[in-house]
């Protein structure tokens, strides 16, 4: 059987005010045409379907509609969807009695019965094109301090993070049921989380555990799980060879533009899973100019002449553009050069920075005691750091002016 394990889709996102629903559109389009191409019999999503726990409707009926069209494509398609922190938990559940005719899967909380965790309802059993049990599914959503059992922050409460031993029990718990109902069949368990270890996007990706702990150890994860997919991390990776994260769907920042982007294909011969990744192409470029450093605006401003800009391209698929110029002027003169040269092209604009040159920039500052400098004498190099320029008369007189007045 044939399973494709993909997360962190993040419907609904927005990037410096553009609206990404263009794009994840056409990603979904793509998606459902490899569903059909790589005859995938299970579908599973860990994690951050949508941007933010307030979905707009727009971003729900892609969502939904992309479901409906995955099922209609591949009618024997079963799809489990996991909760992610960035997820609406209730909101992504409350539909499961529709979703279920379509058998799509959702889990977004822990279930239980007072105090007690019924494992037993988090196992989903994942049939081959035969129609006969394959495997298992042990569909575990993002993990809130209310779900880790046994968790105490007392003094004295045995060795280590509490976090980690709460959230070591709590997969422990789960795996023995799993293989219990699963016996001699591989079992794939879901999680979204960050393991020590792992890549994670400068800025990207919330940390999000708690008590100070935002990864935990793979251990976490025992050996009778034959494979864990994971969502969360947004850099397609494989730690120790069974756990995976698919990464996300295209690049969801800058820090992401150099990233291989896809999703992951798993086989299952047997009792043995093998994993694939897929790369799928962006459908929208993210460019950044230039690469490292800084550049002057004349040499911006030929790099965007170069491009081969087509400029039917629809606005929600135009190239995102970062730049980060040297300050050879005035900051706010070279960001409105900036701002008019983007517009005119068939591009949107993401981030314009204006910096000193790389040597005077990494160039460490010689330590003063405050008592030897005064207000204006700290202002003027902060007034230069900002704007790329040393401050005018009229500035100095400013700042004096708000000084007297404190």
């Amino acid at each position: 059987m044939r399973i494709l394990h993909t997360a962190d889709w993040h419907i609904g996102q927005t990037l410096n005010g553009w609206t990404r629903d263009e794009e994840h559109r056409v990603w979904l389009d793509e998606l459902c045409g490899i569903l059909v191409r790589e005859e995938i019999d299970v579908l599973l999503v860990s994690g951050d379907v949508f941007d933010g726990i307030n979905p707009s409707g727009e971003s729900q009926r892609l969502l939904y509609s992309a479901l409906r069209r995955f099922k209609d494509a591949r009618p024997g398609l079963r799809t489990v969807i996991t909760g992610g922190n960035h997820d609406p938990a209730g909101r992504l559940e409350a539909p499961s009695a529709i979703l279920e005719s379509l058998d799509v899967h959702v889990f977004a909380t822990v279930r239980r019965e007072g105090v007690e965790i019924l494992a037993d309802r988090h196992m989903v059993p994942l049939p081959g094109p035969d129609g006969t049990h394959r495997a298992w599914v042990c569909a575990i959503p993002f993990l809130r301090a209310p779900d880790l059992p046994g968790l105490s922050f007392a003094a004295g409460e045995g060795r280590g993070s509490p976090i980690v031993e709460a959230a070591r029990r709590f997969h422990a718990m789960m795996a023995a049921r799993a293989r219990e109902t699963a016996g001699d069949l591989p079992v794939i368990a879901m999680g979204h989380l960050h393991c020590h270890g792992a890549t994670e996007s400068e800025g990207a990706e919330r940390r999000i555990l708690i008590g100070g702990e935002h990864a935990l150890p793979e251990d976490v994860f025992p050996e009778a799980f034959d494979y864990v997919a994971l969502g969360h991390l947004h850099c397609q990776q494989t730690l120790g060879g069974r756990i995976r994260y698919s990464g996300s769907c295209f690049p969801l920042s800058a820090a992401e533009a150099g990233y291989d982007h896809g999703v992951t294909i798993l086989d299952i011969e047997g009792n043995i899973i093998s994993h694939t990744h897929m790369p799928i192409a962006r459908p929208a470029e993210m460019l950044r100019f230039p690469l490292r450093g800084t550049m002057t605006f004349a040499e911006f401003e030929a790099a965007l002449g170069d491009l081969e800009l087509d400029p039917e391209t629809p606005s929600g698929l135009q190239p995102f553009v970062y730049v980060n110029l040297e300050a050879t002027g005035p900051a706010a003169v070279l960001l409105g050069e900036a701002e008019k040269l983007l517009a005119a092209a068939p591009v949107r604009p993401a981030g314009i920075r204006v910096r000193r040159d790389a040597a005077n920039e990494d160039a460490a500052p010689e330590l003063q005691s405050l008592g030897d400098t005064n207000p204006e004498a700290l202002f003027r190099p902060a007034f230069e750091k900002a704007n790329g320029t040393a401050p005018e008369d009229r500035h100095i007189a400013a700042f004096r002016e708000a000084s007297v007045g404190e």
